[in-house]
């Protein structure tokens, strides 16, 4: 149990910083992750996100992901798909929601060590982000830019009862996910790290196909110049294995 979670705490790449320096948030996120199997060798793979405003004031983000999987065995799974985000935005004092939209790659690969289920997870994106301005006070879109994102994540999932098969029970998880600017950086952040994620969760699996979990996920996020934000995030989120 102690070399996985320290496998994942290495992958913190650059979120340890002096917290004076940053601008801090309390935010909320919702999230149902889920996969429907096709086939044999094929799955749906959709998951929907919410996440607020500091303080849980507002939405935020809504962000609808989808995609196609190809199971190649029991471990390991690659996957193709589209999301499309809506990001509160604000422009010369005016607010408004901007979409995003994303073409993503990825390969999964699971394993178990000891007792611990880890999954390795490998995502590239491709981003178009829209470009905002402001048009008889509302906020419009002009076009988009072009950025493309290398995401890596690692999640360990720790039951509190030993058996070989999980089918039931509570559990413990430790995820880490880094995010790191391949391409067009200076239509983000202008920089290689865009961000990073921590998240510490317990929940409860009610069968083979289903989770529940709440937790707690420190994000840390990359801004221009000197700028970065510290997000502290409560986490509410469901998996559907179907």
């Amino acid at each position: 149990m102690k070399k996985c979670f320290l496998i994942a705490l290495l992958f913190l790449a650059g979120s340890v910083f002096n917290p004076a320096q940053s601008q801090s948030q309390f935010n909320g996120w919702l999230g149902s992750f889920n996969t429907f199997k096709t086939g044999k060798k094929t799955s749906i793979h959709a998951d929907v996100q919410l996440r607020s405003t500091d303080e849980i004031k507002q939405v935020q983000s809504v962000l609808i992901r989808s995609g196609l999987n190809i199971h190649l065995n029991k471990k390991t799974i690659v996957t193709v798909g589209y999301a499309f985000i809506s990001n509160k935005r604000t422009v010369l004092n005016v607010s408004g929601y901007a979409p995003e939209h994303r073409i993503w790659e990825q390969f999964l690969y699971n394993h178990k060590l000891k007792n611990i289920f880890v999954a390795h997870r490998f995502r590239l994106e491709q981003r178009f982000i829209s470009k905002s301005i402001v048009v008889n006070n509302e906020l419009k879109t002009d076009g988009s830019l072009f950025a493309s994102r290398f995401r890596y994540f690692i999640r360990n999932v720790l039951p509190l009862k030993k058996e070989e098969a999980f089918k039931k029970g509570m559990f413990v998880a430790l995820q880490n996910e880094v995010f790191v600017n391949i391409g067009n950086s200076k239509n983000v952040n202008g920089k290689f790290f865009d961000q990073n994620r921590l998240y510490l969760a317990t929940g409860y699996r009610l069968s083979s196909k289903a989770d529940l979990e709440i937790g707690y996920l420190n994000q840390y996020v990359n801004g221009r110049g000197n700028q970065f934000t510290n997000n502290h995030v409560i986490q509410l989120a469901s998996y559907l294995r179907l």
